[in-house]
């Protein structure tokens, strides 16, 4: 395993902290291992010797209590820790002083519930703003694929349209309703639910190969959407 360098990347302000991923000792007072450190003139420091020894770490998760504590915190640092997968630092958390910890976790819990109220009406908002997407996304697929039954539409753009899932419909072709994003919504669920598609694949067959047995269903299918007629006489095996 390659050895990961300890020059992390110069904090915009205030002090950097890192968590070492491998054993390392303070330069100064010879104690460890460290479970974080300071970089001086490229020798490792524990909080003590680096005068930060006072902090409290508070992890990283609740922006709202991260700010606030280093606003009331005459001396923080940035804790980070090296990702070996992604090849960069990545922010832990902050060292604070207690008493500014404190102060920060008072005011939060001063405006809990008037911040609970704006995630509910974000949250409101942002599902109203999904579901007339999802609208107009069926309406495209009807107004493309005419045959295509209205129920089996809503179905397909509800799911291709779902916030978070990654799916075409959530894709910058998607939301600009191109018609190969449309079309492509629609291929995806006839091709699992009108196919042998997900039959095939459970048996071993290759995605790839899969794909190929069932490609003139699936063409015939969204044909038939295509030129208006609601493909309920057709058969797949």
């Amino acid at each position: 395993m390659a050895a990961v360098s300890l020059t992390a990347p110069a904090p915009r302000t205030g002090f950097l902290v890192v968590q070492p991923l491998r054993r390392k000792y303070c330069a100064g007072c010879r104690r460890g291992p460290l479970p974080m450190l300071v970089l001086e003139d490229a020798a490792p420091r524990c909080v003590d010797c680096a005068d930060l020894g006072h902090l409290v770490f508070l992890p990283r998760g609740d922006t709202a209590l991260t700010r606030r504590s280093r606003e009331e915190s005459g001396l923080s640092a940035v804790v980070v820790r090296f990702n070996r997968r992604k090849g960069r630092y990545e922010r832990q958390g902050v060292l604070v002083e207690e008493a500014a910890l404190t102060r920060a976790e008072e005011r939060c819990l001063a405006d809990a519930e008037a911040r609970r109220r704006r995630r509910t009406r974000d949250a409101r908002r942002r599902a109203a703003q999904d579901e007339r997407f999802a609208e107009t996304f069926a309406a495209e697929i009807l107004r493309l694929l005419p045959g295509c039954p209205a129920d089996r539409a809503r179905g397909i753009a509800a799911h291709a349209s779902l916030r978070g899932s990654g799916r075409v419909g959530r894709s910058a072709a998607g939301r600009a309703l191109s018609e190969g994003a449309v079309v492509s919504a629609v291929v995806a669920s006839v091709r699992h639910l009108d196919t042998p598609y997900d039959r095939l694949l459970m048996s071993g067959v290759p995605r790839h190969e899969a794909r190929r047995r069932i490609a003139a269903d699936v063409e015939a299918r969204i044909r038939t959407w295509r030129e208006g007629g609601d493909g309920t006489d057709e058969t797949v095996p």
